[in-house]
């Protein structure tokens, strides 16, 4: 959130959606597309965009046609492992382009 604040001055969150492994690729279409008629109202600087990849795919090509700037966050893993159990923590590098 810092580095967002730092590089885009505000943040607005907005849940990622449930996609329902079940739904058609219809069904992804029709949300992206009222998640791309919330993003024009807010009209953001950046859009900040990761997830369910049919629908992220999806809201990032409508975004980018219409001229918004769509980003993805990169991070470092950090994997150890006790007693057979693995734990991953994922450290915050950057946003890349997409």
């Amino acid at each position: 959130m810092i580095a967002a604040l730092n590089q885009y001055e505000s943040v607005e969150d907005l849940p990622f959606p449930q996609i329902n492994p079940e739904w058609t690729s219809d069904q992804v279409l029709q949300l992206a597309e009222e998640f791309e008629n919330i993003i024009r109202e807010i009209n953001p600087t950046a859009v900040h965009i990761m997830g369910e990849l049919t629908f992220t795919f999806s809201l990032v090509d409508k975004l980018k046609r219409i001229g918004f700037h769509c980003i993805a966050s990169t991070t470092k893993r950090n994997v150890t492992e006790k007693q057979g159990i693995k734990q991953s923590v994922f450290e915050f590098v950057r946003f890349r382009d997409y």
